[in-house]
């Protein structure tokens, strides 16, 4: 368990290579900050309140655990942590049959790579103090709650349990709705609210480095492994199957990108199978217990085209989603959480029939509440946070800021030193002014010349 809780804190500097690479180079430190701030503010609340109100014992009909219960971690440490002489039995605090501190660590880094995965959206505009304040705020009020709903089993983590998990009995094994409904619904709401960036959609704006964007998806399929096996809290069977289901899918996940991609544009991208990898994680997550290994290759394969062709609402429907958060974890936690109504096998862990498998609807419809329950609640709540933010302290860069890049303006910061590249040698050196974007690959616009 340690080591999962590792391999998902891993996932928070992935993503930060995945979203870095995929702006401008002008904001790509602006953009990884936002990842890595996650790590060091959602840290802190974590352990103070966040723990506690996510797990602590329900106090409002399956809505939140008691805040105060386990204020900075109390009540899950103490005791005899080594054996004694006469070889007594170990009294630490214990979750299932792992020590709780241990159990905290694991679900503190889902709260920081949920609140990381929103950053996303605001690409190339979005302040950075007053993103830190949006981030605690809403890490406190949506995503606390709602890893109660989802995470917090009777029995299990506190004597009574988060009203999805328990009441509805909804199947969310690792977190397509707590984690990815929840942040690709914020997402959407906090781009509403800070509007285009400046000159979007008629500008092109392409991955500034997609070399970046590939180690990426690389970190990020490696630390999943913790993310979903680990939710087994137990080297066991559940594990093993949740490892294998979390790789086919992903596998088939990116193959649906790429074949949608050379159907609809006649090129397969790497840019497009890094996309297609994440959306295939994102779409096991929450069925990786409850389907088959041929189970889990449909359901990544589906969500690998259906997230290939939800990116480009953005252009219809006027949203400027710079990192398409919406189209890969709105939609793809949306796509494996109902799927779960559909390919779930009783041979699996969780024990639920879906409808292919002689379920009937029954199943489905307990997905269907759980996934737009959360997603309602964190968009409407996150729009309320968002416009607050910006009352208060302002969200959106100025023009001139935004222009020049938010690395210089926010953090004083550049991450190349275009002044020091040449091509060439000699009298008429060309230096390429380079200007990445987020909609697809870097280009060379013009050249500049030094004589002498």
């Amino acid at each position: 368990m340690l080591t999962s809780a590792a391999l998902v804190l891993l996932m928070t500097p992935g993503l930060a290579f995945f979203y870095g690479g995929m702006t401008r180079s002008k904001s790509v430190l602006n953009m990884m900050m936002m990842s890595m701030s996650a790590l060091g503010l959602i840290g802190v609340l974590w352990v103070l309140y966040g723990y506690s109100m996510a797990f602590g014992n329900d106090v409002g009909l399956g809505l939140l655990g008691n805040p105060f219960e386990h204020l900075g971690l109390s009540g899950l440490f103490g005791g005899q942590y080594l054996e004694g002489d006469a070889g007594e039995a170990v009294s630490i605090p214990l979750v299932n049959t792992i020590p709780a501190t241990v159990f905290a660590a694991f679900q503190a880094m889902f709260a920081i790579i949920t609140v990381a995965l929103i950053s996303g959206a605001a690409a190339d505009r979005l302040r950075f103090g007053p993103w830190l304040v949006f981030a605690g705020l809403w890490a406190t009020i949506v995503y606390f709650p709602v890893a109660h709903w989802v995470f917090s089993f009777d029995g299990v983590t506190a004597e009574t349990g988060g009203w999805i998990a328990n009441q509805l009995a909804a199947v969310d094994f690792a977190g397509g709705t707590a984690v990815h409904i929840n942040s690709g619904a914020a997402a959407l709401a906090l781009c509403l609210v800070l509007g285009k960036r400046r000159g979007w959609p008629r500008e092109p704006m392409r991955p500034h480095n997609l070399t970046l964007v590939m180690l990426g998806s690389g970190l990020l399929w490696f630390g999943w492994f913790g993310f979903n096996a680990g939710s087994a809290v137990a080297s066991d069977g559940v594990a093993g199957l949740t490892f294998v289901n979390t790789l086919v899918a992903t596998s088939a996940g990116m193959l649906g990108w790429l074949l949608t991609e050379r159907i609809r544009d006649g090129k397969p991208t790497s840019l497009g199978a890094a996309s297609g990898v994440v959306a295939g994680l994102v779409a096991i997550t929450p069925s990786c217990s409850s389907v088959s290994p041929i189970g889990a290759i449909a359901v990544g394969a589906i969500a690998g085209i259906l997230c290939a062709l939800a990116v480009g609402l953005k252009f219809r429907l006027g949203f400027d989603d710079s990192l398409d958060v919406v189209g890969v974890h709105l939609v793809g936690g949306l796509i494996g959480t109902l799927l779960v109504g559909f390919f779930a096998t009783e041979a699996a862990p969780a024990g639920v029939a879906g409808l292919f498998y002689g379920g009937g609807f029954d199943q489905l419809w307990r997905q269907a509440v759980g996934a737009f329950a959360v997603m309602i609640y964190s968009f409407v709540l996150s729009l309320i946070i968002a416009f607050i933010v910006k009352a208060i302290f302002g969200l959106r860069s100025t023009e001139e800021n935004e222009v020049a890049g938010l690395d210089e303006s926010e953090h004083a910061e550049t991450a190349y030193d275009f002044s020091t590249l040449r091509v060439g040698g000699g009298l008429g050196t060309q230096r390429p002014i380079v200007t990445g974007s987020t909609d697809r690959e870097p280009q060379v616009t013009a050249t500049t010349t030094k004589e002498g």
